[in-house]
């Protein structure tokens, strides 16, 4: 249960819920309310991390706040208390998970359906916005939480000029020397020494951080990365393969479509043709999109592509998909792309987006990297790599010429895809993007 009356009847406690992703824990990011604070139903009262997203909880009661159970960057398991408030006009029981409906379920967390309509879909800001009573402190951007979690700093105390009140970068500096915790040495700890000229408080509290060193908490994406990096390389037995294309005919290809109406107004890369090669091959290899179940001892091909496209964002990587990626138009796929990724960055990308994915695409090129050697997703069989397109020497038609040339590289899981299959299934890709008018006769 979500919640338990206390020994009067009137006092509820609100436990972290289920968010529906599989997970066991979520990190405290801000409270949303204080001690004394009146909460109405459905208001915003705090925002959690998970390894997925950012998720607003809104509270299923009515009432005064009593206590917070949790400080924020504390890391909470599913079930655990968070609040209690006191209600003191009648306690209604918030519905059970039999009988939530499309009003119920948290800000962010939609129902598994509505995640394949993402482009009618309101963000969780605009969810919060329009359901939080005025009284609630706006959200803070993901830069700004982030400065704040490192600076010790509780935003709540912070007063935001970003849009709709919002905290911003600047304000969570400004808010430094008036807000900025004493933070005493822990037990068994001593108080840092003075280094380059910083100097501590004599009792211990708070240090100014030098040049020399930086620590950053794991917790939130990077610490659920991490974890998933780890099993990958523990459990996945891996295979990578590479091959580089003249893609020429590729960029000419994409310099035309720029210029025709159908493409007005869309940002077209090359990773958008790249996405419609590899799934013009997934459709000829079909073993390459498949998962493990190690339960069954069986490979699951799946025959519906959710196309993952890795996003580098500031909370960490993230991987969002585009549901049945397989029936998109080229257009569609250069629309959707962008709008993940934009998504992704803003911190708006929801568990939806994120859960079920069952080919990756990851683009180091456009950190100017010429290759790389990425590791597959848990519960997935491939990843592909797009690298850095250049001009380059390259024979063409017997002739050197100055060529668009890049490298595709492809990691896969060896239990399920062996060398030929993945050598296979790359040439394919490389083949469509350097004749890509054959790619574009299979839409």
């Amino acid at each position: 249960m979500p919640e338990q009356a206390a020994d009067d009847g009137h006092v509820l406690e609100f436990r972290l819920p289920d968010l529906g992703e599989g997970l066991a824990d979520g990190d405290l990011v801000s409270w949303a309310v204080a001690v004394g604070d009146t909460v109405e139903l459905n208001q915003t009262i705090a925002e959690v991390e998970t390894a997925k997203a950012v998720v607003a909880l809104p509270s299923p009661f009515s009432g005064v706040v009593v206590e917070l159970l949790a400080q924020p960057g504390d890391t909470v398991p599913v079930g655990a208390p968070l609040i209690r408030v006191r209600n003191d006009l009648e306690v209604t029981a918030p519905p059970t998970a039999d009988h939530v409906t499309r009003n119920d379920v948290l800000v962010g967390y939609g129902p598994e359906a509505e995640s394949t309509s993402r482009r009618r879909r309101s963000t969780p800001a605009a969810a919060m916005a329009s359901s939080t009573p005025s009284t609630h402190r706006a959200a803070a951007t993901p830069a700004a939480r982030k400065l704040a979690k490192e600076l010790g700093i509780d935003l709540w105390f912070v007063a935001g000029s970003g849009p709709e009140g919002a905290v911003t970068v600047e304000d969570v500096r400004s808010a430094v020397p008036l807000t900025a915790p004493r933070t005493p040495a822990r037990a068994g700890e001593t108080a840092p020494a003075p280094v380059d000229g910083h100097s501590g408080d004599a009792d211990g509290g708070l240090i100014e951080p030098t040049a020399r060193e930086h620590r950053t908490p794991v917790t939130g994406i990077r610490k659920r990365t991490a974890a998933a990096m780890q099993a990958s390389s523990r459990t996945i037995p891996q295979a990578s393969t590479f091959v580089t294309v003249d893609c020429t005919a590729t960029m000419e290809l994409l310099d035309h479509l720029r210029t025709t109406t159908s493409f007005e107004g869309l940002t077209l890369t090359p990773l958008a043709l790249v996405a419609k090669a590899a799934l013009a091959a997934i459709a000829e290899y079909p073993g390459i999109n498949a998962a493990w179940d190690e339960q069954n001892q069986e490979i699951v091909t799946k025959h519906y592509v959710n196309l993952g496209i890795a996003v580098a964002a500031e909370r960490g990587l993230l991987v969002p998909n585009l549901k049945e990626a397989q029936s998109l138009s080229l257009r569609e796929l250069c629309r959707e792309i962008s709008w993940s990724a934009e998504t992704a960055r803003s911190g708006n990308a929801t568990p939806a987006d994120l859960r079920g994915g069952t080919f990756t695409i990851t683009n180091v090129g456009v950190f100017g990297v010429d290759t790389g050697v990425p590791l597959v997703n848990p519960g997935e069989a491939a990843i592909l790599c797009l690298g850095s397109i250049r001009k380059r020497p390259w024979v063409f038609r017997d002739e050197l010429a100055v060529r668009w040339v890049t490298t595709l590289g492809l990691s896969f899981d060896h239990r399920m895809v062996d060398g030929e299959l993945g050598a296979r299934f790359l040439a394919t890709t490389a083949g469509f993007l350097e004749d890509p008018l054959t790619l574009l006769s299979r839409v």
